[in-house]
């Protein structure tokens, strides 16, 4: 009973409303554009429940919820290739308005792109709202210590140092260091710092260690041998306008979205044993449920962040 309050129930909950997100993205578009749809389920396999809507498609939720499906007119997906001389023997001119084979390239491909656009935009709306309603941390991070005989130390970073820039992205709240560090990859991380009001710019080699993230998991993880506090001792969380929240909204998804090609790219490398990123970290179904389990004892909060994230990728 724990193990489906702890993990099974917020994974079922999580993946149903990404996977629901993604096919009415599908969906929406195949209706605008005058395409039929017989099917929508949530999960695969044997129908448990649904309903017939007034259009004639059957919204239903399926055994195995891993996933869904829209299905089209005629069962006919969106990237198939069709003979249309055979089509137009077997449908009739006005089924042939339904079927996706006989419409243009632009629409087909714009059907397809639904899916991923909506999950985009549940992404979107999650950073919106969690910036302007519960806020976003803007507090400066400063070095409180440096490891004897670290990178840090080796390369010239001090106490009281103030982060401002890793690798070419700015520092504006604490959870940044890590998250710059964690997630670069080349032989030196650029640390920029104000020191004296001068800034003041590094080159640190870091050390890759076996350690385990914040839910457990092993992972091999960058350091550079320092720890972070808020600068001046004061932690800044603030609600956001409408626009200043679209911004950085936007800004976390292109981040991600970048983060997640450039890594996957490292482990397609890899493979040729040049690349780069930690490939215990790639898991499936089990693994994201374990993790939404996790995050969901932090609070909804950290439970919309980790559907959003999982929304992008």
């Amino acid at each position: 009973m724990e193990i489906l309050i702890s993990f099974i129930i917020p994974f079922l909950i999580l993946l149903t409303v990404v996977v629901f997100v993604h096919e009415y993205g599908h969906y929406y578009f195949a209706k605008k554009y005058g395409v039929g749809v017989t099917d929508f389920s949530i999960g695969f396999g044997k129908e448990i429940f649904g309903w017939t809507d007034k259009n004639g498609t059957r919204w239903k939720f399926s055994a195995l919820p891993f996933g869904g499906y829209v299905k089209f007119f005629g069962d006919h997906n969106i990237f198939s290739d069709y003979n249309r001389d055979e089509l137009r023997k077997k449908y009739n001119e006005e089924d042939q308005k339904k079927l996706l084979a006989f419409k243009p390239l632009y629409q087909r491909n714009i059907i397809a792109f639904g899916g991923p656009l909506a999950n985009f935009i549940l992404a979107f709306f999650i950073f919106l709202c969690v910036f302007m309603f519960v806020g976003k941390d803007f507090t400066p991070a400063s070095i409180s210590e440096v490891q004897k005989g670290s990178p840090a130390e080796i390369s010239g970073l001090k106490e009281n140092d103030i982060l401002i820039d890793i690798d070419g992205n700015k520092v504006e709240s604490l959870g940044d260091v890590s998250k710059f560090i964690v997630l670069s990859h080349d032989d030196l991380i650029k640390v920029t710092v104000l020191r004296n009001n001068q800034e003041l710019s590094f080159d640190v080699k870091p050390e890759t260690v076996n350690s385990v993230d914040n839910f457990g998991n092993p992972i091999d993880k960058r350091i550079i041998g320092i720890v972070i506090k808020p600068n001046n001792d004061e932690l800044n969380f603030t609600k956001l306008g409408p626009a200043k929240a679209s911004y950085y909204a936007i800004k976390e998804i292109f981040f991600v979205s970048h983060k997640t090609l450039e890594l996957l790219w490292g482990f397609i490398q890899k493979i040729w044993g040049k690349g780069y990123g930690d490939l215990k970290q790639l898991g499936g179904p089990i693994k994201i449920a374990k993790i939404t389990g996790q995050v969901a004892k932090f609070g909804v909060v950290a439970f919309l962040s980790i559907m959003a994230y999982i929304s992008i990728s």
